[in-house]
């Protein structure tokens, strides 16, 4: 599958993106090389390899090395919010952006 410059044109207006016409080439054949890459990934027969869990799953003998989940950074949330344009009960206030 490669894409034509009209097509990316068409993308790019319904993703609300202005492209320069002066880039829009390189794009394209950014885009049409990650394509290829893609085409070559579904050419490799993986019917055999059987499906994993974690990606770990295939090192077995070597144990991960985590940490515990805790909160190590103290609450500052007061000190934030001083920084804020506009706040309400601990929350940020922002602009719409939904049109």
């Amino acid at each position: 599958m490669a894409l034509t410059l009209q097509e990316l044109d068409r993308i790019a207006h319904l993703a609300r993106l202005q492209l320069d016409p002066a880039h829009a080439p390189h794009l394209l054949d950014q885009i049409n090389g990650f394509f290829d890459l893609v085409e070559q990934m579904n050419a490799v027969d993986t019917s055999a390899a059987e499906p994993l869990a974690h990606p770990t799953d295939v090192m077995q003998d070597v144990a991960l090395r985590l940490r515990d989940d805790v909160a190590s950074e103290p609450n500052a949330r007061e000190a934030n919010m001083q920084n804020a344009p506009a706040a309400e009960r601990g929350l940020f206030l922002v602009p719409k952006v939904i049109e």
